[in-house]
């Protein structure tokens, strides 16, 4: 029986750690190198850091910011954030990170996103696919914080970015975004079932029962959560958290 990583995914906005619900309604949380440290000693699988103003603002993550992760961190880290050419991705893994999720870019470009994964190799190059909700309740792409929706079919995109060699998807569910109230299982599962290259869920996660429903049902690569490991409590106090070893083993036994 596998074992999917368990990762937490922090947003940035300005270099500081923020929550959002539905990527509206942006929560202070506080700096993220002190939750990698705290993440370091709790052991996590992995991490992943997206900076959800860079595009819009038109530029790239932090690499400052990058290379202090990069420092600081005993785990495996990928980031996110106005990347948008080669360049940028260079820069990125020069500054010390093993994976580069590329959202908004890859919506307008997979001329680009192939030349990437035959320049550094599948392994490095990671898509974010945001999927939201129409008014006819048809699931869709979108990117920039869900303001822009494309005409895209989510699991066609999934299927076009595993022919051109990306090595991972993140399927992140802007409707479920910051709810606690589960993951979207319907789109996860069909994405998942028609692509070959490892995917993983983000949005929703609100409980280890969330987490091990989504295994059982979908069988994901990686299960990823934003407000479940930055928060405790009904009221939503801040509190940087993983998973024990002995917990983590409830999801997957």
């Amino acid at each position: 029986m596998y074992r999917p990583r368990i990762i937490p995914t922090l947003l940035l906005n300005n270099d500081h750690l923020v929550k959002s619900i539905k990527f509206s309604k942006y929560e202070y949380i506080g700096d993220p190198i002190n939750a990698v440290k705290i993440y370091n000693d709790l052991e996590v699988d992995e991490l992943v850091f997206l900076d959800i103003s860079a595009t819009k603002e038109n530029r790239l993550i932090n690499l400052d910011f990058v290379r202090e992760v990069g420092e600081e961190a005993n785990m495996p880290f990928g980031v996110g954030g106005g990347i948008k050419s080669i360049d940028d991705i260079r820069k990125v893994i020069a500054a010390g990170a093993e994976k580069v999720i590329i959202g908004h870019a890859a919506t307008q470009d997979l001329i680009f996103i192939k030349e990437a994964c035959e320049t550094f190799g599948s392994s490095t190059i990671t898509v974010c696919i945001d999927v939201k909700q129409n008014l006819w309740g048809n699931e869709k792409v979108c990117s920039l914080n869900g303001k822009k929706t494309h005409d895209i079919n989510p699991v066609d995109y999934a299927k076009k970015l595993n022919e051109i060699g990306v090595g991972e998807i993140i399927i992140q569910s802007l409707d479920a975004d910051g709810t606690m109230k589960g993951f979207n299982q319907k789109i996860s599962k069909q994405i998942i079932e028609n692509v070959t290259i490892p995917v993983v869920c983000l949005g929703g996660a609100g409980s280890l029962l969330d987490m091990k429903s989504l295994y059982e049902h979908c069988e994901p690569n990686g299960i990823a959560a934003g407000s479940m490991f930055v928060f405790q409590g009904k009221q939503r106090g801040v509190l940087i958290n993983y998973f024990s070893k002995e917990e983590k083993k409830t999801i997957y036994e």
